[in-house]
């Protein structure tokens, strides 16, 4: 008996099967690569459209940013030409100072008093003050004011200290002026001008060189009671601890202060913008017990101007 298969002789595929032998024979598209980049891009795509952000910077992001370089530029240049207006508005200040009145020149001093002695009240500073009537006044002199021409500007602003320079001295150790400095090597060469015959004559004390480098404070004491001497020149440290600390250099001859206060070191900086040389000047000779009693009793004036 021949079996064959179970269908019937009359057995006809309907639709559904027809259908599902279609699906289970895919065809050779299915397996192509370019089907599978078609289906890539389309994903991409999509998620763009879904609201995710490309990554890569548009030209919008791009002019931001350079603006931003832009702004942050402008105000850097915006800063330093304030800084700049700000240092030669202080460099205006400081040399208008020669040719202020002795008025103007104490009320210069008190404010520099001030950062001295922050904590004092109105009262106290102003009974510390240097008065105007204790401050040479110098706007006779018209000349320019250099190292060069301090000889000349001694001569012609003060007659009566230039003839004192020229007397010999009676006792070692008491000049009869005090120049005071910044800086060691400006103090040798204000010492080599006023070594000048001009005011010394032939007859007036040695010029004592007194600053901290190279020498002890006991070499300046020992050197000050042994010289009888017309003129100091020094730095407000060495000077302020031989008026203070030592009986060497006496005020008994003193008659004028010179304060260097315009005059700047190589970082531009005056006798009264560093903050230790400033107290010094305030504390230790200006403020030192016998010179302020001294200037009180007005026998001592206080020159303030500009020698460059």
């Amino acid at each position: 008996m021949n079996r064959g298969d179970d269908l019937d002789d009359d057995f006809v595929i309907d639709d559904l099967v027809a259908l599902s032998e279609d699906e289970a024979a895919p065809d050779a598209d299915f397996f192509s690569d370019e089907n599978d980049n078609a289906n890539d891009s389309g994903s991409v795509e999509e998620e763009v459209a879904a609201g995710e952000s490309d990554p890569r910077p548009t030209a919008t992001d791009r002019e931001a940013e350079l603006a931003k370089k832009r702004k942050r530029r402008e105000k850097e240049k915006e800063r330093k030409a304030k800084k700049r207006k700000l240092a030669e508005t202080i460099e205006v200040i400081q040399s208008s100072v020669a040719d202020q009145s002795p008025v103007q020149l104490s009320d210069f001093l008190a404010s520099h008093q001030a950062k001295v002695y922050s904590n004092m009240s109105a009262l106290e500073l102003e009974d510390m003050r240097i008065p105007a009537s204790a401050i040479a006044d110098t706007t006779s002199w018209t000349g320019p004011r250099t190292l060069d021409q301090l000889v000349d500007f001694i001569i012609k602003t003060n007659p009566t200290l230039t003839k004192r320079l020229t007397q010999k001295s009676k006792t070692t150790g008491a000049p009869t002026l005090i120049f005071v400095t910044g800086a060691a090597l400006r103090v040798a060469d204000v010492t080599r001008v006023l070594k000048d015959r001009k005011l010394r004559g032939d007859k007036g004390g040695e010029v004592a060189k007194l600053f901290a480098k190279h020498f002890k404070l006991t070499d300046h004491v020992a050197y000050l009671r042994r010289t009888k001497v017309g003129a100091a020149v020094g730095t407000p440290g060495r000077l302020g601890k031989l008026l203070c600390e030592t009986d060497a250099l006496a005020v008994s001859a003193l008659s004028h202060i010179i304060l260097d206060v315009t005059w700047k070191d190589s970082k531009k900086r005056s006798l009264l913008d560093i903050p230790e040389t400033r107290d010094e000047v305030f504390q230790s000779v200006l403020g030192g017990r016998k010179v302020m009693q001294a200037i009180r009793k007005g026998t001592i004036q206080i020159y303030s101007g500009r020698v460059n």
